[in-house]
């Protein structure tokens, strides 16, 4: 089951924009458009850059399968007498170019006066406070509102063990979602590491720079080894996106879905089919929720006994899963793995692994399914950055299941009516979560 899941859907596709000079003639745009469409390419915008006498010059985006797809559409558009294309642009690498992050100032530098403020020597006066109340960092440095966003690669969503630095473009854009979302900062640090006992102690060497660490992109079973241990050591937040972030996203939906068709979560049989990073995190915070074991199965043994040791049920096989369960979360990874056969009426699933879910919604429904979904709806982008805000808000020391379950709910609240969850890119979403989050981490709360 992918963190950043919407976004990450659309991997495997092309995506050019076509500068295309169209003659003053009516009907000349909608030429080029009828040969997208004709060549079964997607349309995204459309945009006017300059209208002549004679010509009219636009950006038309389009979104293919592959390379091939698209190419054909280029030939098709080529064909085209009151159109010249001009160029075909790649956005996607343009956007890239650079990267998508930049440190600024908070307080720009203009004056002698200000650069005696900002560094010396007025900054001494600061570091003096704060070599004698070291708490002190937490208000006049930016420790508190910054977090370390840390990977190895080794398990980055659709490509793999690509190594740190292939997955910089990744973490760079949850920084900026991160940023955007929070208000808050987000470092992406890159580890040329496989050991995850050398992971622990990089990070443990960096941590007195953050007011929380976010671990991204860890193959399974490390994952569980270095988040483990760093909650030991550290007294700041640490939190595993794709095992956390993930669950909550996803209890979150499963309670919309429930409402949906009617069906209580809290008397229902969940079962998880895949007990990876995402898989035993969903199972341990549904289990938190109902109080009630989840069924599960997996191949891995290692998997299998750590859902025995949160307080699960293990199975043999999803067929088994599938004949005992009310409710089915699937994250394999493995297209197809659910057969139509295996589908009980009425049951609610989410079929949740990218590009290509265990079984389509169409399928799930026509074999009888109250309910169904895939992982394109359920975007890792609603938690993190208001769990995250949260916790430090609070000034929490670690991540709590009440602090989970807490933005869970605040994610269910603010889900419009007859809608699986709410939109990521919604401001008051992600404030809402973080008060949550924060009332959660509180004493007496």
């Amino acid at each position: 089951m992918p963190s950043f899941s919407s976004l990450m859907a659309y991997q495997r596709r092309v995506i050019r924009t076509l500068r295309c000079q169209n003659q003053q003639q009516v009907g000349a745009l909608a030429k080029v458009i009828q040969a997208i469409a004709a060549g079964g390419g997607d349309i995204g915008d459309i945009r006017t850059h300059s209208v002549g006498t004679f010509h009219t010059l636009r950006d038309i985006t389009v979104i293919c399968q592959d390379e091939k797809q698209l190419e054909e559409i280029i030939r098709s558009v080529q064909t085209i007498q009151t159109t010249k294309l001009e160029s075909v642009i790649d956005d996607v690498m343009e956007l890239h170019r650079g990267g998508k992050l930049t440190v600024a100032p908070r307080y720009p530098v203009k004056t002698v006066n200000d650069l005696q403020k900002v560094y010396t020597p007025g900054v001494a006066a600061v570091s003096s406070l704060i070599q004698s109340n070291p708490a002190a960092a937490e208000e006049y440095t930016g420790i508190g509102r910054t977090v370390a966003l840390v990977t190895n690669g080794s398990r980055v969503l659709g490509l793999g063990n690509i190594g740190p630095v292939a997955a910089m473009p990744v973490m760079e854009g949850k920084a900026a979602l991160f940023s955007q979302f929070s208000g808050y900062n987000m470092v992406p640090i890159l580890l040329e590491t496989q050991d995850p006992k050398e992971f622990v102690e990089t990070v443990i060497s960096i941590s007195r720079g953050f007011g929380a660490i976010q671990l991204e992109d860890i193959k399974t079973p490390d994952c569980f080894y270095i988040e483990e241990e760093l909650i030991k050591r550290l007294n700041i937040p640490v939190m595993h996106d794709d095992q956390h972030g993930t669950a909550v996203v996803c209890l979150a939906a499963v309670l919309n879905a429930c409402r949906l068709v009617g069906k209580d979560l809290k008397t229902a049989v969940v079962g998880q089919i895949g007990l990876g990073g995402a898989g035993s995190a969903i199972a341990h915070l549904v289990m938190n929720h109902t109080g009630r074991p989840v069924v599960g199965t997996d191949i891995q043994s290692y998997a299998q006994e750590r859902l025995r040791k949160l307080g699960g049920e293990v199975v043999a096989s999803v067929a088994e899963v599938m004949k005992r369960v009310d409710v089915v979360i699937a994250t394999t990874g493995q297209a197809g793995l659910i057969k139509a056969s295996m589908i009980r009426k009425g049951q609610v699933i989410l079929a949740l692994s990218n590009p290509e879910p265990e079984i389509s919604i169409k399928e799930a429904v026509e074999a009888g399914a109250a309910f169904a979904s895939d992982g394109r709806r359920v975007n890792n982008l609603l938690g993190y950055p208001g769990i995250l805000k949260g916790a430090m808000e609070a000034r929490a020391t670690r991540m709590t299941s009440k602090m989970y379950l807490a933005a869970v709910q605040a994610i269910v609240d603010h889900t419009p009516e007859k809608e699986l969850l709410p939109d990521p890119l919604d401001l008051t979403l992600h404030e809402r979560v973080a008060q949550a989050v924060k009332k959660a981490a509180l004493p007496n709360h």
